[in-house]
């Protein structure tokens, strides 16, 4: 049985594994589940991660949640090119650093202003101004580290050539730019290095995986965009209330 990749577009982490797959050929199978259509919560779903949660890896018997350690896994299995997941002990030790910092300062950041702008409004739900501009603030703190920290005055986060870390970052800035937000506007540096990993991706494979996200906040104006399965509705009220 070949590769399995449980999917939705709509998430960060999921684009991430999507396009490294594609990007590097890797064959797999795209089974695509659905958030917001109540997939995750499905008796089937549930076998193939109690946790319910995407993106899920099926390599025949093994299964493997968790977007990093599936790029990790991937990297190592088809022996990808090395500056994705480097050889040089000090230069992956830093893609494991920044995916550290990822977790603890993008992660549960960046995604909120599609849950206010989008998300929130479908099951009648508003989120009060002051949550927002914290949120604003957050990520405004966690751009300037990125840049500092991170950055720097490489070409890429970890040194002159994309790597794991790249993509990781670059698909969870792309969630509050495609309901509006000008991350970059003031921040040169930033936007360059944006402009690197768009143009190393390649127009088709973006505009191929970007394709729903960038379109998430036209379709919601003009009630396009469907409204969330009953079974998710706790899970969205859940998530939302837990905006700081």
């Amino acid at each position: 049985m070949g590769l399995e990749l449980y999917l939705d577009l709509l998430s960060q982490p999921c684009r991430a594994v999507y396009i490294f797959a594609k990007k590097n050929g890797i064959p797999f199978k795209l089974c695509t589940t659905e958030v917001l259509k109540g997939q995750l919560q499905t008796k089937e779903f549930s076998k193939i991660n109690m946790l319910r949660k995407i993106p899920v890896l099926k390599d025949g018997d093994f299964i493997l949640t968790e977007s990093s350690a599936i790029l990790i896994y991937l990297s190592s299995k088809y022996q990808t090119a090395d500056h994705w997941y480097p050889s040089d002990l000090q230069a992956r030790a830093r893609v494991h650093e920044y995916l550290g910092w990822h977790a603890d300062c993008i992660r549960g950041t960046f995604g909120v202003p599609l849950w206010t702008q989008v998300i929130a409004p479908l099951t009648g739900t508003h989120v009060p101004e002051e949550k927002v501009e914290r949120n604003k603030t957050a990520m405004d703190r966690a751009l300037q580290q990125l840049e500092d920290k991170f950055l720097g005055d490489k070409a890429f986060l970890i040194g002159q050539q994309m790597s794991l870390a790249d993509l990781m970052a670059f698909e969870e800035l792309m969630q509050p730019v495609a309901v509006g937000y000008d991350l970059f506007e003031g921040r040169p540096k930033l936007a360059a290095w944006c402009e690197r990993v768009e143009a190393f991706l390649g127009s088709d494979l973006f505009q191929e995986t970007h394709g729903p996200i960038l379109n998430i906040l036209e379709q919601a104006v003009n009630k396009k965009f469907p409204k969330p399965s009953p079974e998710v509705y706790p899970i969205i009220l859940l998530r939302i209330s837990r905006i700081p």
